[in-house]
């Protein structure tokens, strides 16, 4: 019968051992494998989480930060018997297909998101529709099905910025990302309480927007040394901008670190082969994928959990900042 042949596949201990060979030497020999899509039908459950990344560009491999954190997700998932499934949106996309409707044709149990804004239809979704389970990579949202995985971007930014003041530097710029990143909003405000705790007044004029690309950081540092020359270091609030800013230095004939301190954010694998190497904050990327798929996975399965997880850094020191003559 059909029941005793799924019984015996599925491993149930009511069916005859000698049946079970038979059923299992049968079901080899026509190359048989069971249908997930129906087992999920009938469990309810397909153990394939929805991971949903914002912004994939061929422009960012070059920081391969998405990489890393996908790697995090895809081992722990591995490692907890959950397929992964990827989704790559944008603002565009997100306004013709809603983020309900895309986890429910794909039959995902729950989802991660990384990249968004703070001004993105799908955030909204998650905050309005809090039913469906899913982690937030870097975006502050609360809510009884929704996680947050984060590294401190407030202490990394403010760490950063202390190791120029103890190099003796006072006049600090600061390349940000833009204002709809979470991320930007919590470096920025750990550069100013850097500032704030040695006494130097913030000035709106040195923080410009480098859109967290090499390009936008060139276009950046160009602009810092045309309009702000006492400028004497820069903090980068991602080591991309930070290569940006390196290459107009370059072409302007400034030496780094004899004239301008450059401090980047991320840790980049070429940020160690750059030159000169690049001081920077570390966060451990892989390990924001890994903890996500653990927080997302354990919300699946009705664990008690801590909706937010925030990560330590730690700041590199190499080759880019050093001691004001």
């Amino acid at each position: 019968s059909i029941t005793t042949v799924s019984r015996a596949l599925n491993g149930y201990s009511d069916v005859n051992e000698k049946t079970r060979s038979r059923i299992k030497k049968l079901a080899d020999e026509l190359s048989y494998r069971p249908n997930a899509q129906a087992q999920s039908l009938v469990l309810k459950k397909t153990n394939t989480i929805g991971v949903i990344i914002s912004e994939i560009k061929r422009s960012n491999a070059k920081d391969a930060f998405a990489f890393e954190v996908l790697c995090g997700i895809n081992d722990r998932a591995g490692e907890l018997n959950y397929d992964i499934l990827l989704f790559s949106t944008n603002p565009n996309k997100q306004l013709k297909k809603s983020y309900s409707d895309l986890c429910r044709e794909r039959n995902v149990d729950g989802a991660i998101l990384q990249g968004l804004r703070v001004s993105d239809p799908y955030l909204k979704e998650v905050i309005d529709q809090p039913h469906f389970p899913c982690v937030l990579i870097d975006i502050p949202v609360a809510g009884e099905r929704v996680g947050h995985v984060t590294t401190d971007n407030v202490n990394g930014a403010r760490e950063a910025v202390r190791h120029l003041m103890e190099l003796g530097h006072r006049r600090i710029a600061m390349i940000n990302g833009y204002d709809e990143a979470s991320v930007s909003r919590e470096r920025l405000s750990g550069y100013m309480v850097a500032l704030q705790e040695s006494g130097i007044a913030y000035e709106p004029a040195l923080v410009l927007d480098g859109r967290f690309s090499e390009e936008g950081g060139t276009a950046a540092m160009q602009q810092i040394l045309e309009r702000h020359p006492d400028v004497t270091a820069v903090f980068c609030a991602s080591d991309l901008m930070a290569l940006g800013a390196l290459r107009a230095l370059e072409r302007a004939g400034r030496s780094v670190p004899d004239s301008m301190s450059i401090v980047g954010f991320d840790d980049i694998s070429i940020a160690s082969y750059c030159s000169p190497n690049l001081t920077t904050v570390r966060q451990e990327k892989y390990e924001l994928g890994y903890q996500a798929a653990q927080l997302l996975i354990d919300m699946l399965e009705g664990r008690q959990v801590r909706h937010k997880v925030m990560l330590p850094n730690e700041l590199i020191v190499r080759d880019s900042t050093s001691r004001l003559p």
